[in-house]
């Protein structure tokens, strides 16, 4: 088994729909060994469970605006696990206004909240974790396509996955001396609880099924198996990086355009109606 001796840690997993079950998921498979973290009570009821699954009992109540969890997390895991070998990082939030509204009318509170949870949660939790980190260690955090490029309703998230795949790239720098690894996966529309939050999602899924070139939407296990690559050794020479999994819509620059039978060009999404 590709994962067998590692351990790790995954922050946000909230169900087994969320990008964080994959990647859980693949990593049990190939013989890892897992803790949990969860936001709060509610969660916590669904985290206990997944956590069962995977042959864990180690979960952490963990908020990562909590100034206590976080000065906490690394004692935790050292007493379960002494050192661990990988973090997952599946954490981003925005208010409700912020990705309803106009991007320009975004609020300064708005936008820190966004960047502070979404973006230098994974600089502060890597730090708070630097003693129990392994000196090959693999941390990965999860981005999208509205980063790198305007999707719309994504808004001030869009500008938090911008700065998040940065701060990948100069993380990966750092942490490099050390012989750590910092990825990024960018993973094609899913429907998550983070999704919900997202006007027009159904949208956003039919036009990438449509104009992807495997013509489909990705699913959490395809997630789950491309994040456990780049958390088990067989990515050991691979940092820094943004890896696309989302059936390869991340390469078009234009929709794909049909003929009908009377001779009218239209794009593939005017051929779905």
């Amino acid at each position: 088994m590709i994962m067998k001796g590692k351990k790790g840690l995954i922050v946000g997993l909230a169900n087994n729909k969320s990008i964080a079950y994959g990647i859980a998921k693949s990593c049990a498979d190939q013989g890892a060994e897992m803790a949990f973290t969860y936001l709060n009570d509610a969660l916590k009821k669904r985290v206990e469970p997944i956590a069962k699954e995977f042959g864990s009992d180690k979960v952490y109540e963990l908020d990562v605006s909590n100034e206590e969890h976080m000065a906490g997390i690394a004692e935790l895991i050292e007493k379960d696990f002494g050192k661990i070998d990988f973090l997952v990082h599946s954490v981003a939030f925005a208010p409700k206004e912020a990705l309803s509204e106009p991007f320009i009318k975004t609020t300064k509170q708005a936008f820190q909240i966004a960047m502070d949870i979404s973006v230098y949660s994974l600089i502060d939790l890597t730090n708070r974790l630097e003693s129990v980190l392994t000196d090959d260690a693999s941390i990965l955090t999860l981005s999208y396509l509205g980063g790198p490029k305007y999707i719309v309703n994504y808004n001030v998230m869009g500008v938090a996955k911008a700065a998040l795949e940065s701060t990948v790239r100069y993380m990966a720098v750092d942490l490099g001396k050390k012989g750590q690894r910092v990825n990024a996966i960018s993973a094609g529309p899913i429907r998550t609880l983070a999704a919900a939050g997202i006007g027009d999602f159904k949208q956003i899924l039919n036009w990438n099924e449509i104009n992807a070139p495997l013509k489909k939407n990705v699913t959490t296990e395809q997630v789950g198996n491309s994040a456990m690559y780049l958390l088990s050794d067989l990515a050991s020479g691979v940092t820094g990086e943004v890896h696309y999994v989302d059936s390869g819509y991340n390469i078009m620059g234009m929709a794909a355009a049909e003929t009908t039978a009377e001779g009218k060009t239209v794009l593939s999404w005017d051929m779905k109606d």
